[in-house]
């Protein structure tokens, strides 16, 4: 066969990478997260691993099969932050803003929108590692937060739900301090479980 009718498969594009918007508070929260694990519980972990390892056999042995299973977790949670936190573009909604960057609904903004019966509500928009829909913190990248994005106060937007179309109106848009929840050491976790045996 000649050259000229042999096929070569295209080359593989690199998967385009999504920006990690995240505000100050969000950041600070996934490196809490990415220290406790790395610093306190994967040490933690490994230490009953290697306490169970010493007990004979580890096919029969329920805390090594669960150490190490746990160990495992732990690693893949390390290696999914540490990429969160490399890719991650901070975006304050304290800071100062000029013009229509002040006045629309970029992300980091708080909106307060009313729907056709006239019920308002107020979300913030946020990064996809700090929705909370507790606090109304709604990801950018949600049906909602890309129906409001770069609203005004006073515009008509349409949100497009699986149930159907609803309409909501823009009534304020505002930048303000975005309050996250703070990382907590999990319950029961290997390190808890530790500093619990120290203090007593």
């Amino acid at each position: 066969m000649r050259k000229g009718f042999t096929r070569q498969p295209p080359a593989a594009e690199p998967a385009p990478q999504v920006k990690n918007y995240i505000t100050p508070g969000g950041l600070e929260r996934l490196r809490n997260e990415h220290r406790f694990l790395l610093t306190r519980d994967r040490p933690a972990v490994a230490e009953v691993v290697s306490w169970a390892a010493g007990n004979g056999d580890r096919s029969e042995n329920a805390d090594y099969q669960y150490g190490k299973r746990r160990l495992r977790q732990i690693d893949g949670r390390i290696r999914f932050l540490t990429k969160r936190i490399e890719a991650a573009e901070v975006v304050d909604p304290e800071a100062p803003r000029a013009g229509q960057a002040a006045t629309r609904a970029f992300f980091g903004a708080t909106v307060r929108y009313a729907n056709a019966a006239g019920v308002s509500r107020v979300v913030s928009i946020v990064g996809t590692d700090e929705i909370d829909l507790n606090r109304n913190h709604i990801s950018w990248v949600s049906p909602l937060g890309r129906a409001l994005m770069k609203s005004a106060a006073g515009d008509n937007v349409v949100l497009q739900l699986p149930g159907g179309t609803e309409y909501l109106t823009v009534l304020e848009v505002r930048y303000e301090r975005i309050p996250v929840e703070p990382f907590r050491e999990p319950v029961g976790s290997e390190a808890s479980a530790k500093g619990l045996a120290r203090r007593r």
